[in-house]
């Protein structure tokens, strides 16, 4: 049977776009619970002493870093996600349709990126609502998004620490034929 190279939704890069579109779905869907059931009501204790869900407000970047900067800060982590998430949209579409890693690595990275650029430019800030602490300690509260965002990096870490010889070997000997 002959194959066809026509328009398909699960080929790559298409595949991957689709992921990132996925997580910015999920990342809206929750962030509007959130809204819905904590902003103006309790927290909710998912596992006490550890982890709940509660509503917050980042006007900053990652752990409100420039929060307090004035509002500029708005437009200015806009501007970097939008060029930011060009650059990933062009990076996953000139990677080899083999890789499977990588790509969905940069497909979590780019979901959560827009997924925090919708809160930005929409309403100021960004909505967080998981919050992780022991006794006195309290990490920063987090999203859908940021969580995308920190597995992608994490993967592409991993990637390039432990497999991007093995990648690079296997491109060179399959040119070689």
């Amino acid at each position: 049977m002959p194959k066809t190279r026509g328009f398909s939704l699960f080929a790559s890069p298409w595949r991957w776009y689709l992921l990132a579109l996925v997580v910015i779905v999920i990342d809206i869907a929750t962030k509007v619970w959130a809204v819905e059931r904590f902003m103006y009501g309790p927290a909710m204790q998912i596992i006490p002493g550890l982890l709940q869900f509660t509503y917050a407000e980042n006007y900053g970047a990652a752990f409100s870093f420039l929060a307090d900067a004035g509002g500029w800060q708005r437009w200015f982590f806009g501007a970097v996600a939008l060029v930011f998430s060009a650059v990933v949209i062009v990076w996953i579409r000139r990677l080899p349709s083999t890789k499977r890693w990588e790509p969905t690595a940069l497909a979590l990275i780019l979901g959560g990126a827009l997924g925090n650029l919708w809160d930005r430019m929409l309403l100021g800030y960004v909505r967080d609502f998981i919050s992780v602490y022991y006794g006195s300690w309290h990490f920063p509260v987090f999203n859908v998004a940021d969580m995308a965002i920190s597995v992608g990096a994490a993967m592409l870490v991993i990637e390039l620490l432990f497999f991007k010889d093995k990648s690079e070997e296997q491109g060179k000997s399959s040119a070689e034929v």
